[in-house]
């Protein structure tokens, strides 16, 4: 199929990019290593419980919330089949 100057193919390589980018990305963010007892933001006590589910971890429920309040901005936007950048 042809589409303009873009090669036959080139909008499934824009979806398998984004996709190896956000999975990228998760990878980045999963903790490892070995799980605090206390929290490096607040210093409370992080449950023997959530130790053990997560290994890694270093943050409490309460900050851990805030902080992926805080990461909900990344945007989702497929910069590189944007229009508007390839025109200026």
């Amino acid at each position: 199929m042809a589409v303009g100057w873009a090669r036959d193919g080139a909008v499934q390589d824009q979806i398998d990019a984004s996709v190896k980018d956000a999975v990228t990305l998760a990878r980045r963010r999963l903790p490892s290593g070995e799980s605090l007892t206390h929290c490096k933001e607040c210093g409370g006590v992080i449950p023997d419980a959530r130790r053990k589910a997560i290994p890694g971890v270093c943050l409490c429920v309460g900050c851990q919330s805030e902080f992926e309040t805080q990461q909900a901005t990344v945007s989702s936007y497929n910069r590189r089949g944007s229009k508007d950048s390839q025109l200026k």
